[in-house]
Parts: structure tokens; sequence; C-alpha cells
């Protein structure tokens, strides 16, 4: 479900996606793939504890998501949900899908 992927020489992302194939979170830009694997190690080990989600609300009026490992920078984000039960479920699913990692 987390799909890593190099976006061009210097820049390394990666994905959560649901069964569905829908996106739930994007992450930063990693300028090393050593940094990105720790990353998704870390989040692989956290089994969705220490995790912490940020609530927003973006210029448009939608509903997004950010993730941080705890104490630690955010390193993804959700993409626009219409409504905050939408993101709230959004959350939820990226919690089951980490928790059965």
């Amino acid at each position: 479900m987390i799909e890593v992927f190099k976006e061009n020489d210097n820049v390394y992302r990666f994905q959560v996606k649901s069964p569905s194939g829908g996106i739930l979170l994007n992450s930063i830009e990693f300028p090393k793939k050593e940094k990105l694997q720790h990353t998704v190690s870390a989040i692989n080990r956290s089994k969705g504890n220490h995790l912490l989600f940020e609530r927003h609300t973006n210029h448009n009026g939608k509903f997004l998501f950010k993730l941080r490992l705890k104490d630690s920078i955010v390193i993804g984000q959700s993409l626009p949900y219409n409504s905050e039960p939408g993101m709230e479920n959004g959350i939820k699913n990226l919690k089951n899908i980490i928790a059965a990692l």
C-alpha cells in the first residue's frame, strides 16, 4: 500500500494508497532515497502509534490532513476532501492501512 517512486534525479517520494487505489497520503520530497526509506520504515514500525494527524482547512474551504511522525516534521499530506467526515474517513483508512503493515 506504500508506493515509493523517484520523481526526478534528486527527489524521491512515497504515496499511501487505499485498497481501491485512491491516494490517501502524498509524502514530502526526500533528496535521498535512504532518508525516504528510513521514514517509511518508521511508519511501518509505528503501526499507527506515534503518528500525529493535523487537520486543516485550505483557502478554498476544503479539508485536508498532514501527517507527522511524533516529534518530527510533516512527512505527508492528504489530497483535499469536500467534507470534514470525508477527511476523517481518510484518516481512519490510513490508520488501518498502517496498522496492517
